[in-house]
């Protein structure tokens, strides 16, 4: 199969386009033939050395989806064929809240999802919805898990609360303001860029404050030792 690896660091032109084997699906693996694959900004940082528990050679890649073509042993529940979005939160842990400390993320050290085929557990497979698009499916489970988390599981925001999302824009931000706004919460936002409030106020935030590092960088200067 065809796949992208980094073997060395360096930044993303270290990646390498690579024919390898075809990965077996081991007991409670099932093997994932992919339709897409989404970026993160996690993938960038590890070309870069800039994240903990670096293991190279590795195929990149946190987030996708597709077709499961094998069933290691002991997989029943999961039937050839089924469309399936990839959980990339390996062995999450027991507590909801927080996790454990068998976790990692699929793409390094474990091979990810910038391959045509990927090897997950069954239990990090769920059937993907009709309505979402091979694309859509595949952007949603990094961000969308930790804006999730972030917002529900941990924050337990409640209808009428306010909350502040800075930098609208990235991926968890937008999933962040989503989910906050569907819980009836009253959202505002900060960003370096109008579109960018714009945008956000379409998808239901109350209002939103232009920053930047200069307005940021005055301010300061202008508190500083004046009271």
């Amino acid at each position: 199969m065809k796949a992208v690896i980094l073997r060395d660091l360096g930044g993303p032109r270290q990646l390498r386009y690579e024919e390898v084997h075809i990965p077996e699906p081991k007991s409670g693996e099932v093997l994932v033939r992919l339709k897409h694959a989404a970026i993160n900004r996690r993938d960038l940082w590890i070309t870069h050395g800039m994240y903990p528990g670096l293991k190279l050679p590795s195929i990149l890649g946190a987030d996708g989806a597709g077709e499961v073509v094998a069933l290691g042993d002991d997989v029943q529940d999961i039937p050839l064929g089924c469309s399936v979005i990839i959980n990339p939160a390996l062995n999450w842990g027991e507590h909801l809240a927080y996790y454990g400390p068998g976790f990692s993320v699929l793409g390094m050290p474990t091979d990810g999802t910038y391959a045509q085929y990927v090897t997950v557990p069954s239990q990090n497979v769920y059937v993907k919805p009709a309505y979402l698009s091979w694309k859509e499916a595949s952007a949603l489970p990094l961000a969308g898990l930790t804006a999730y988390r972030a917002m529900i599981t941990r924050g337990c925001v409640q209808k009428g609360e306010t909350v502040l999302i800075p930098g609208i824009g990235g991926g968890v931000a937008l999933f962040a303001l989503q989910l906050a706004v569907l819980k009836g919460a009253n959202v505002f936002v900060t960003s370096g860029s109008e579109d960018k409030l714009e945008k956000a106020k379409m998808l239901g935030a109350k209002g939103g404050v232009e920053l930047s590092f200069g307005a940021l960088g005055q301010g300061f200067e202008k508190r500083d030792g004046r009271g």
